[in-house]
């Protein structure tokens, strides 16, 4: 187990490190540029990485309350469900931005469309649901 958890912060400082000498050579870009560069580099190095540290080191340590091992199949089922709900939530949380903001430019335009942008912005929640219930699925296999 300590030697996991040492991978782990080895797996951190190294990527921590990485991409703070990135932003360091590409010094001549402004502070916005930077920050968009910045959160590029953490979605794609850093996030994939210690998803795979913890998808392949810690299921093999975990103990479940019947004291048996978790099978990787029931970890793997579990994040399965998890990147169902969120991701679909995350695509949800874009939809409604759109759909809103040009719902209320066009209500403000003219009020008696409120009930159809009202209805495009229920249809874009509606991938919340489906997210869910396919994550359901997914815990009742």
């Amino acid at each position: 187990m300590i030697k996991n958890i040492a991978f782990l912060a080895l797996a951190v400082v190294a990527i921590t490190i990485y991409s703070g000498l990135y932003l360091l050579k590409t010094n001549e870009d402004s502070s916005k540029n930077k920050i968009r560069k910045a959160l590029k580099i953490n979605l794609f190095t850093f996030v994939p990485i210690m998803a795979m540290i913890i998808i392949l080191l810690l299921p093999a340590n975990s103990i479940a309350a019947g004291g048996a091992a978790a099978s990787s199949a029931d970890g793997l089922k579990y994040i399965g469900a998890a990147l169902s709900t969120g991701l679909a939530t995350i695509g949800t949380g874009f939809a409604v931005g759109n759909v809103g903001s040009a719902a209320l430019g066009a209500i403000s335009e003219d009020q008696s469309i409120l009930g159809r942008t009202i209805i495009f912005v229920g249809l874009a929640e509606g991938i919340a649901i489906f997210g869910v219930i396919i994550s359901i699925m997914i815990l009742n296999a």
